[in-house]
């Protein structure tokens, strides 16, 4: 239940990321269409100049020009907002909003300019109006809805007129604007239904590359790095350090008398041994420290900017808490760990690890369940 739960939270998380996906591909390909909204209704109007009232020109294209600045106004604020602010739950119903207006002026005003007795003038129009809703599928194929309700809001007020007049011609037009209307509506549903499948399945290769990619730099006793992920993340600690000239401890830790426990109360008790180490050991120090499984019963800890003396206490606490650990049926876990600093800049990584391992296998011989300072 807990895994089915964790694979649902993930889907609603590519879902969303799956719509924030479509409101940035909304904006990045319909930001021409503000321009080319009101160019195509001034060109129009340039065309038929002498044949539109001159009176509705001025007030569809007035109209048409605040439609344009408030679309423009919503974009430059989008471009200036951080990143983590361009949501869907911000942005989609105001591009909606601006949407719904910009086309309704388009079509209305189409309408109203057209003349009742100038055929040639009803054409010139319609094939405007068919060319903005052929540009709405460009401009927003990522909503299919927004595209059909913008060529709807652009199409429907002149086809409907044509449709109501006598004239064969009139309504054989409209039939033909309607029937064009389906195959783009056809159209835009298998587009839309691409661009959604597209980014579903880019998250969803970007979310497996990441599971991989965790999987294999973790040991998956211990949900700790593996030895691998270890010395490459302490290598940059490493060298990050030295740039900054920062001291940098290292704690080498070893289960005390591990072979005995796996012989006495089998393989899985001295796993589950290893599991509650890992969890002692990622509870016990900073999201700036590094800290994995070397293999076996063998941990290693970094400590960036850590004074010597605080890395000893900070391995002496460790001890404990180890030794306080109930681990049954295992009886009197302990640890032993080695302490060290890099104290010369001459001194590389592995000459740092190696000389806390030395102070390792000290605390050992010196009775172990406690830590060794190097000398």
């Amino acid at each position: 239940m807990i895994g089915l739960g964790r694979e649902q939270d993930q889907d609603c998380f590519i879902e969303e990321q799956v719509r924030t996906d479509r409101l940035h591909q909304l904006f990045r390909q319909s930001f021409a269409a503000i321009f080319g909204s009101y160019l195509a209704a001034a060109l129009l109007c340039w065309l038929c100049w002498d044949r539109f009232d001159h009176q509705i020109i001025l007030v569809w294209l007035g109209a048409q020009a605040v439609s344009s600045l408030l679309r423009l106004k919503m974009f430059l604020e989008w471009f200036r907002c951080p990143t983590s602010e361009r949501t869907p739950e911000r942005w989609e119903r105001r591009y909606w909003v601006t949407l719904i207006l910009s086309a309704g002026i388009w079509g209305i005003g189409a309408l109203a300019v057209m003349p009742t007795d100038d055929r040639l003038s009803q054409a010139l129009v319609i094939l405007f109006a068919v060319g903005m809703s052929v540009s709405a599928v460009s401009c927003y194929s990522a909503y299919r809805y927004l595209t059909l309700t913008s060529m709807g809001l652009v199409l429907l007020p002149c086809t409907l007129w044509l449709l109501l007049q006598p004239s064969s011609m009139q309504v054989g037009v409209a039939v033909a604007v309607l029937m064009f209307s389906t195959f783009v509506v056809s159209a835009t549903h298998k587009l839309s239904d691409a661009l959604e499948k597209a980014f579903r399945l880019t998250r969803q290769m970007e979310r497996a590359h990441k599971l991989s990619t965790v999987a294999a730099q973790t040991d998956e006793l211990t949900g700790l790095m593996n030895r691998r992920a270890f010395y490459e993340n302490a290598q940059l600690l490493y060298t990050q350090c030295r740039q900054n000239q920062q001291p940098l401890c290292a704690l080498m830790l070893d289960m005390d008398h591990f072979k005995q426990i796996n012989d006495t109360y089998g393989h899985q008790a001295g796993d589950q041994v290893l599991r509650q180490i890992g969890g002692v050991i990622s509870s016990s120090f900073r999201q700036a420290d590094v800290y994995g499984r070397l293999g076996g019963e063998e941990f290693a800890v970094l400590l960036p900017n850590t004074s010597l003396d605080t890395a000893r206490n900070i391995a002496e606490q460790l001890v404990k808490a180890i030794s306080h650990m109930v681990a049954e049926p295992v009886k009197g876990v302990t640890a032993s760990l080695g302490v060290a600093s890099s104290q010369t800049l001459d001194q590389d990584l592995h000459s740092l690890m190696n000389t806390a391992d030395k102070a390792l296998y000290r605390a050992k011989a010196l009775g172990r369940n406690q830590v060794a300072v190097a000398e």
